[in-house]
C-alpha cells in the first residue's frame, strides 16, 4: 500500500440520479427473478431442448467468472510476487471478486431447473469427478467461500475497538470487540493460505469451464471447437484480470469524484499487452494447426464475430496499452481496458451462444424480456451492493492529507493512526 494513501470508507451521498436509475433496473429485474422462482423456467425463458443455457449461463456466469479474475490475479501479484506498490488497488479488486462471484453462483441457481437443490455438490455422496461441470461448480463454490474470508479482516478493521451495541445488548460490546481481535490475529497469520488457495483454485475453474465445450465437437462452429478451449479459457481470464481493475477503479473514481489511481494503473495495465500477445499466439497457431483459416474468411456471422474478438478485443487494446504516452492517460487506460473486457465477454457469448448449434435445432435461440431483465438486475443489484460495501467498509485508498481533514470520524481516525 502507498505510504500515502489509505483505505477508509467513502463519505458521499449513496442515491445520486445516476445510482436511482440503476436501482430502477435491480427493481425490474427482482421482478423477473421473482417471477422465475414461481412461474418456472419455461414461463420466462426461451430455452428448448436444444438450447439448454441461454444469456444467464453465457453472461452471467461464463463472463462474471471471467471478469471476476481480477481479484486472483491482484492478489497474486501484490502477495505472492510482492509488488507491494499494487496493495493499493486490491482492497477494490478483492471486493470485485467477492460480488461477482456471489452473482455468479446466484446466476447459477436461477438458471437450474431444481434451483432448491443447488447445495448437492456439499455432499460427498452426490460428488461426480468424471465431470468437468462439477468441477468448475466445486471450485467456483470453495472460492466464493475463500474471498469472504480474505475480505473479513477488512470487515474486523471497520469494526474492531469501535463495537457500540444500543440499550440491554450492550452487555456483549466486549466479547464482540474481543473475538474480533482473535480473528484479527488468526486471519493475519493464516491470510497467506487463503491466497494461495484463491490462485490455485481460480486457475482451475477458469480452465474448465473450457473443459465443457470440448465434450461437444458435432455442436460447436470450427473456429471455437479446440482442445486449447481450457488453456484459451485460463489465458483469456488472467488477461482480462487488470484490465477488469483498471475499469473498476476509473468508474469508481468517477462516480465518488476522487483522483484515479493513474501511475499504479499504468503500471499494472502494461503487463496486459504480454498476456494478449500470448493468447493471440495461441489462437493463431491453433487456427493454424487445426487448418480452418477457410472459416475465418468467409464473411458470415460467425467469421464476423471471430474477427471482432480477435481485433477489437486483442489486438487494438494490445496497441493501446504498449504504447507509454496512451497508457499514462485517463481515456488511454480506460479505452484499452474497455476493450480487452468486450473482447472477453464477446468471446463468452460466441463459445456458449454463438458456435453452439443443437444437432436437432428447431429454431434459434433469443433471449426473452425475462432473461434480459434478470441479467440487468443482476448486474445492477452488483453495482449497488460495490457502492454500499466501499461507503461502509475502507475498501477505497485516499490520500492521507485529505484524509486528515476529516478526523472527527472514528473509523478514518483507526485507519489514519494505523496507517502513521
Amino acid at each position: 500500500m502507498s505510504a500515502h494513501e489509505i483505505p477508509v470508507p467513502i463519505k458521499q451521498q449513496y442515491f445520486t440520479p445516476g445510482v436511482k436509475v440503476v436501482f430502477a433496473v435491480f427493481l425490474a429485474g427482482a421482478v423477473g427473478v421473482a417471477y422465475r422462482f414461481l412461474y418456472g423456467l419455461g414461463a420466462v425463458t426461451n430455452l428448448d431442448n436444444g438450447y439448454g443455457w441461454g444469456i444467464w449461463i453465457a453472461i452471467d456466469v461464463s463472463c462474471g467468472v471471467a471478469l471476476a479474475a481480477g481479484g486472483f490475479t491482484t492478489a497474486a501479484i501484490a502477495e505472492i510476487f510482492h509488488k507491494e506498490k499494487y496493495h493499493v488497488i486490491t482492497r477494490p479488486a478483492l471486493l470485485t471478486a467477492m460480488l461477482g462471484y456471489t452473482f455468479v453462483g446466484f446466476g447459477v441457481m436461477i438458471d437450474i431447473g431444481r434451483w432448491y437443490n443447488i447445495w448437492h455438490p456439499m455432499l460427498p455422496d452426490m460428488w461426480q469427478g468424471n465431470s468437468a461441470l462439477f468441477e468448475v461448480g466445486i471450485c467456483v463454490m470453495t472460492y466464493v467461500t475463500v474471498l469472504y474470508f480474505e475480505f473479513f479482516p477488512i470487515v474486523i478493521e471497520r469494526f474492531k475497538s469501535r463495537v457500540n451495541l444500543p440499550a440491554i445488548i450492550a452487555v456483549l460490546n466486549k466479547p464482540i470487540d474481543g473475538i474480533l481481535h482473535i480473528a484479527d490475529k488468526v486471519l493475519r497469520k493464516i491470510g497467506w493460505v487463503f491466497i494461495i488457495a484463491g490462485v490455485v483454485l481460480s486457475f482451475a475453474h477458469q480452465s474448465s469451464l473450457g473443459t465443457l465445450m470440448v465434450l461437444v465437437p458435432t455442436k460447436m462452429h470450427p473456429l471455437w471447437y479446440t482442445h486449447l478451449s481450457p488453456l484459451l479459457f485460463l489465458i483469456s481470464a488472467i488477461a482480462v484480470g487488470f484490465p477488469m481493475v483498471v475499469f473498476e477503479s476509473i468508474l469508481a473514481s468517477r462516480s465518488f469524484k476522487l483522483k484515479p489511481e493513474v501511475p499504479i494503473l499504468a503500471s499494472l495495465a502494461r503487463y496486459t499487452p504480454f498476456l494478449l500477445g500470448l493468447y493471440l499466439a495461441l489462437k493463431i497457431g491453433d487456427l493454424t494447426i487445426r487448418e480452418v483459416w477457410p472459416y475465418v474468411f468467409e464473411f458470415s456471422t460467425e467469421s464476423w464475430l471471430f474477427m471482432a474478438e480477435l481485433v477489437l478485443g486483442v489486438i487494438v487494446p494490445m496497441i493501446i496499452l504498449s504504447i507509454r504516452k496512451y497508457r499514462r492517460t485517463v481515456g488511454g487506460l480506460f479505452t484499452g481496458a474497455t476493450l480487452v473486457i468486450g473482447g472477453v465477454v464477446l468471446n463468452r457469448i460466441d463459445v456458449f451462444l454463438v458456435a453452439y448449434k443443437p444437432l436437432y435445432q428447431t429454431k434459434a435461440y433469443f433471449p426473452s424480456i425475462w432473461e434480459i431483465l434478470v441479467t440487468a438486475g443482476c448486474i445492477s443489484a452488483l453495482i449497488l451492493l460495490y457502492r454500499a460495501f466501499v461507503m461502509i467498509f475502507p475498501v477505497i485508498s485516499q490520500p492521507e492529507d485529505e484524509v486528515a481533514g476529516r478526523m472527527d470520524d472514528t473509523s478514518v481516525k483507526a485507519n489514519f493512526s494505523k496507517a502513521r
